[in-house]
Formats: C-alpha cells, structure tokens, sequence
C-alpha cells in the first residue's frame, strides 16, 4: 500500500479513540476547499462553474484553521479549484502540518515549480498532484496541450526536493483498461508514494456530462485493470487506498457511502451532505453539520443523486470502517489484492421510490441558500 506507516497509526489510534468514545460519526478526512477559481477549465470539473464574484472569494487563514480544529479529522485534503492561486495557501498549510495533521495539497501541478520553495518537506505534507493517464489522455481531460509533462516535471522537481507526492487519477468513461495499466506504471516510475483513484462522479455543475461513468461500468472497469496488475513486464503499483475500498471498486463490497467521513468545509460554510453534492445547503457549523444533517437521504438506493458514485471522498470512510471492525477481512484483501472474477455484490436496494422531493431539479447557484463563513 502507499500510505505510509506513521500515518496508518496515527489514524488507526484517532480511529480506536472515536470508537471507544461511542461516536457514530467521526470525520476522517476534512475537505478543506479554500477557493473555487483555477487555472484550467476541465471538462469533467463541477467547482469552476461558478460566477466571477464566488470564484474570485478566497478562504481566510482564520477560518481555515478554525475548520481544521473544530472538525479534528487526523486528514486534510486541500482541493479547489487550484489551491497554489492561493496568496495564503504557504501559512495555512504550515499552521495545519504544525498541528500534526496529515495534509494533502491537491495541484494541477502549472504553479508548483513557481511556489515550491514555500514549502518545507514533511511526513505531514504530500503533493497530490492530478494526472488523469498518460499524456494525451491526461490533456484531453484537462482540455489543455502540454499540462501533462508540466506536471511530470513538478512531480521530479518535488521529489528530488525531498517531498512527499501522490498522483490524484479521475477516470472517465472510454478508458481503455491497457492504457490505464500502463499509465500507472508510468506513474509509479516517476518514484511517487501511491495513486489515488476514483471513477467520475456527474456534476451537473460540469460542462461535459457524457464523460462519466455509471456504477456497473466503473466495476467492470476496474476488473479489467486490476487483471493486468500482475502482467510479467508490469509494475508493482501502490495506492493510497485501503484494500477494501480497492476490493469496492471490482464489485466485491456492497458499501453504503458514509459522506459524514469526509465533511467539506469551503468559501460558504460547511456543504452538506458531501464534496460532490453542492446544491443541498450548508451548515453554520461542523457541529450542526454532522446533527442537524439528514444523512438517512443520501446514499445509494436513497437519493437518484447518489446512485451512480464511487467516489472515494463517499466510499473511502465505509472501507476503513470495515477494515477496522473485520481486520482479518482487511488482511485477506491487502494481500491477494482485488477479486477481479466471479459474481460482483447485490446492489443496495431502491428506497427512495417516486418521493417528489428526489426530483432531478439543477438549482441555479444563484438561488441556493448559503451560510457565511465565520468571520
């Protein structure tokens, strides 16, 4: 696996403390977005669809390190938008790995080798830089020419720095399963710590809708890549995964999400329920997030809305929790790695019905009830 051992324990002892605790719901990661804007325009992308006044907003150090203590998540994820636009983006991450959090700072990589320097490497401190597959595929995605060895140079420049980096793979509908395999090869060449990956999830907020893919599609997907994990001239790939979420992934788990694990705090406040869904509200605080939210709505087989995701920022939380309650299921699949034959799951039931209030209504961004940021 691609996580380091400092942080499995870490996470494994905050895990045990919210389990003896009784707590039902407990962050894992903190999505921390502190901006909307960024430099590239994806097809696939939901947060740059916004107006010019919410893009140009930027987070404050203060609340962003309010967030980071009032959740307590052991993880921060810095996503966007593109987080290295940020002016304060070198104190806030400072002051995070200060406390002794794990952060992850998600790049498209276009500004890393002009802001790099204020940065200092840590264990706490990893590049999660975007590569969605080799080098046509990847600026197909990003809907730029050169994006991909601008982001392979940082990746060198950033290892050779002493710095902690992933890679942050989104796949999309009309991958080819070979292609994929040697792209992680290509990835796990250039000396990163582990691959992130998740199938597309559809915005409505994002300019290409055909790009995704459903549920049964990512499955199979995934299947047929897992099944040239073990090719003579291939690899060994490392993910930043647990095992059960990758056993997930091939159709061999039927998880429920559990979005509570990975609560969003962004320009608007705490977003309910997820990082994905961004027309549901926000909450005044983490605190009334995770009470006053009616999580019994989202979910596979609860909300339309939901039904096609395997997005690990929904996923991720459900496996770990697993892991944790079944530790001798986590071991078996750590190490003969995901099923990729044989019958898949059951998919979890329909309970959502005809219920009015499920209707598939885009509400414009203009209309939706935000709450401030703390001041």
């Amino acid at each position: 696996m691609g996580i380091p051992l400092l942080q499995m324990y870490r996470v494994g002892r905050y895990l045990a403390g919210r389990k003896l605790r009784g707590e039902k719901r407990y962050p894992l990661v903190l999505m921390l977005e502190p901006l909307f804007q960024c430099n590239l325009a994806c097809a696939g992308c939901g947060k740059i669809d916004y107006p010019k006044e919410i893009l140009q907003k930027r987070m404050s150090v203060a609340d962003a390190l309010h967030a980071v203590d009032e959740c307590g998540a052991p993880i921060v994820s810095i996503p966007g938008g593109e987080p290295l636009i940020h002016k304060e983006m070198p104190q806030i991450v400072a002051a995070i790995v200060a406390r002794k959090k794990f952060v992850y700072l998600c790049t498209n990589a276009l500004l890393l080798s002009k802001h790099i320097d204020e940065y200092r490497p840590s264990p706490y401190l990893t590049f999660s830089i975007h590569l969605d597959g080799n080098q046509q595929r990847h600026d197909e995605s990003v809907c730029q020419e050169g994006v991909f060895d601008k982001a392979v140079a940082a990746i060198r420049l950033a290892r050779d720095k002493g710095f902690r980096v992933t890679i942050n793979c989104t796949l999309f509908t009309g991958e080819n399963p070979q292609d994929v395999a040697d792209f992680f090869d290509t990835a796990m060449s250039l000396g990163i710590e582990g691959i992130t990956v998740s199938p597309g999830y559809s915005y409505h907020h994002a300019p290409k809708q055909d790009v995704f893919l459903g549920r049964n599609a990512s499955k199979q997907l995934f299947r047929e890549i897992f099944k040239l994990r073990r090719r003579p001239s291939g690899t060994r790939w490392s993910f930043n995964h647990s095992a059960l979420f990758l056993d997930f992934l091939t159709g061999n788990q039927s998880y429920q999400c559990t979005p509570w694990s990975n609560p969003t705090f962004n320009v608007f406040g705490w977003q309910r329920p997820c990082y994905l869904l961004s027309d549901e509200g926000y909450a005044p605080s983490y605190k009334s997030l995770i009470e006053d939210t009616p999580w019994e709505q989202y979910g596979v087989g609860r909300n339309p809305r939901c039904d096609n995701c395997m997005a690990h920022c929904g996923f991720e939380g459900t496996a770990v929790n697993d892991a944790f309650a079944h530790p001798l299921k986590a071991l078996k699949a750590a190490l003969r790695g995901p099923r990729v034959t044989g019958p898949m799951a059951p998919e979890l039931p329909v309970v959502y019905g005809d219920d009015a209030r499920y209707a598939l209504v885009a509400i414009p961004v203009t209309q939706v009830k935000l709450a401030a940021p703390r001041v």
